[in-house]
């Protein structure tokens, strides 16, 4: 059976793209299982360890709790029988997965009173067709639906896929034809698609074309075909959802553009200033979530230290506020907050005034600051560290490994020294753009991926069709009568979503109207919706970059349209280095190394 999203569209307040993958989760699946002669009000969520990420990504406990959900439980452990209970499954349509669900369902005596299963992705018709088998089985089954939601949504804005070793897999040496190459294409792509099918979207699908088909004297290598073959995948997904989802659009809504990570190689070794990349450069992060120490007074008056958990995180409005600023600002800014904060408000005065050093948190501040300069260093260092001869064998392998990205030319000159020289293919499209209509302020400190300029072009249909060709070949009325129209101006009326667009007022530099409050932004945020144009998502094959989901950020105000970025991973620069070196050291693995 399939469900409605009815329930997910309860208010017209905006919705990012996390959101409404919250949303689905809740109401398209939780809240469906409310059955009102059901006789059991709580229930049990099972999940695998793939869809038990989704759902971390998207959802808090407490969440999960109020859809009335008691305990949450391993697929793959052992469980304690709860007959009287109901059970949600929310799982990958894998054969074990299949059979673990049929044993627990199974028998006299099944671990759970009712099962509603959810599939995070399409299931094989052979699956389906062992489940009908069971016939003491189909009796306790609630539902049995595709929710087609495997995606991880890291940002309001942003969705991986979970494929962290995509470089050793797919770019790696001699890697053609093997399963893990065909498995990590074939995974990638069907996750891809459940983000369209989430949002009722079905794109124009546009790849970075292989060499050989703009210069007929290149060999094609398997590498260089990449994002051909997922754009071929993901589209093979798309039309089958075209058939089998309802209410899925039947001619295309938003674009897709899927490129590689050879269209920038220095994007993923740059560490950022702004304050979101340095927070997760230079803290002990897990993921968003950040612990830190803090000096409490207890009763008896003595100070001891307390641990405390924070969420960075879009409900967080200081955070939505500067999150995308240069840390310097950023700094500034707080100060400025806190100082607007203690004049105002009475209780911080009080506060304030009866501690020894009240102009300590200026001095943290000036600290952030001062380290600035130290942080610079380290950046020169690894800089230093690309353009040098002399590394280390295992640095070597990570520089060697360039070459499998396909766009980089390594030899050794007649004194024994390395050098390394990046490949400008189609140099005219290849240069990074100077940003002179940019914030002057910290200029010289800002960093531009190449992804920004490819998706301004992608929106003002300036996308040259023989390097980014269309899967589905879109009519000149979508592209305008020539490729320098925007496709907003062109002649066609565009299709919009099924759910709605919103104007994303979050990603917009703003200051508080009050001074020292950040609240104003999320009432803004309502206040200022509006109808926008056609979506555009861009995957990135091999990762994507802080750098790079800031800049989608910034481009949704830009185009008025809403950019969302996907890629097969979230990396720093430490991590995408390791992760070069395991191209040419395949013997080893991430789990093994320290990252």
């Amino acid at each position: 059976m399939s469900m409605s999203d009815s329930d997910s569209s309860q208010s017209g307040d905006f919705q990012t793209f996390r959101q409404i993958t919250r949303e689905r989760l809740l109401y398209e699946m939780l809240r469906s299982t409310k059955v009102k002669d059901s006789k059991s009000a709580w229930k049990v969520l099972i999940m695998d360890k793939v869809t038990v990420k989704i759902m971390s990504y998207s959802c808090k406990m407490v969440d999960i709790t109020e859809e009335g959900v008691s305990l949450v439980e391993d697929l793959s452990k052992r469980r304690q029988p709860l007959p009287t209970m109901d059970a949600i499954y929310f799982i990958q349509p894998t054969k074990e997965n299949v059979v673990m669900f049929l044993s627990d369902m199974s028998g006299r005596s099944p671990l759970y009173r009712k099962a509603f299963v959810f599939f995070s992705s399409p299931i094989h018709k052979e699956l389906v067709a062992q489940i009908k088998k069971e016939t003491r089985v189909l009796p306790r089954i609630g539902a049995l639906s595709e929710m087609n939601l495997e995606y991880f949504a890291i940002d309001s804005q942003g969705f991986v896929t979970d494929h962290e070793k995509a470089l050793e897999e797919l770019f790696g040496e001699n890697v053609e034809g093997s399963h893990k190459y065909n498995a990590c294409l074939n995974t990638m792509a069907t996750r891809i698609a459940t983000a369209f099918a989430s949002l009722r979207e079905y794109p124009y699908v546009r790849y970075r074309a292989a060499k050989s088909s703009l210069d007929v004297s290149t060999v094609t290598t398997l590498h260089d075909l990449v994002p051909t073959k997922l754009a071929a995948a993901v589209w093979n997904c798309l039309a089958k959802y075209k058939c089998t989802i309802p209410d899925f659009p039947q001619r295309e809504t938003c674009e897709l553009l899927i490129v590689d990570r050879t269209i920038d190689q220095i994007a993923p070794i740059i560490h950022e200033w702004t304050y979101d990349a340095m927070c997760h450069d230079l803290l002990n992060m897990d993921g968003n979530k950040y612990i830190y120490e803090v000096q409490v007074e207890t009763k008896d008056g003595k100070t001891e230290t307390e641990k405390k958990e924070v969420l960075l995180e879009d409900h967080d409005p200081i955070w939505l506020e500067l999150r995308h600023a240069h840390i310097a600002y950023a700094s500034e800014r707080l100060h400025e907050k806190m100082t607007n904060f203690i004049t105002r408000n009475k209780a911080a005065q009080i506060h304030h005034s009866s501690r020894d050093h009240g102009e300590l948190s200026t001095r943290d501040l000036q600290k952030v600051v001062q380290a600035l300069p130290n942080y610079g260093e380290q950046i020169d260092k690894l800089s230093l560290h690309v353009e040098l001869a002399r590394l280390s064998a295992d640095d070597m392998n990570a520089v060697n490994s360039m070459r499998y990205l396909g766009r980089s030319d390594t030899k050794k000159t007649s004194r024994g020294f390395f050098s390394l020289k990046f490949d400008v293919h189609r140099k005219k499209h290849a240069v990074r753009k100077e940003r002179n209509d940019e914030e002057k302020t910290w200029q010289l400190s800002r960093f531009y991926p190449m992804i920004e300029e490819l998706i301004e072009k992608l929106g003002k249909g300036e996308l040259p069709k023989d390097e980014y060709p269309c899967m589905n070949d879109p009519s000149p009325t979508f592209l305008g009568t020539s490729q320098s129209v925007p496709v907003r101006t062109a002649h066609f009326q565009p299709a919009h979503s099924m759910r709605s667009r919103r104007t994303a007022t979050w990603a917009r530099p703003r200051n508080s109207d009050d001074g020292y409050s950040s609240d104003s932004i999320l009432r803004h945020a309502s206040s200022d919706c509006k109808r926008m144009g056609q979506r555009i998502f861009i995957f990135v094959i091999g990762g994507m970059t802080r750098s790079e989901l800031h800049v989608v950020h910034k481009l949704t105000s830009k185009l008025n349209r809403e950019v969302i970025l996907g890629a097969s991973s979230l990396d720093d620069p430490p991590k995408f280095i390791t992760k070069m070196k395991m191209m040419s050291a395949q013997e080893l693995s991430l789990d093994d190394l320290q990252l």
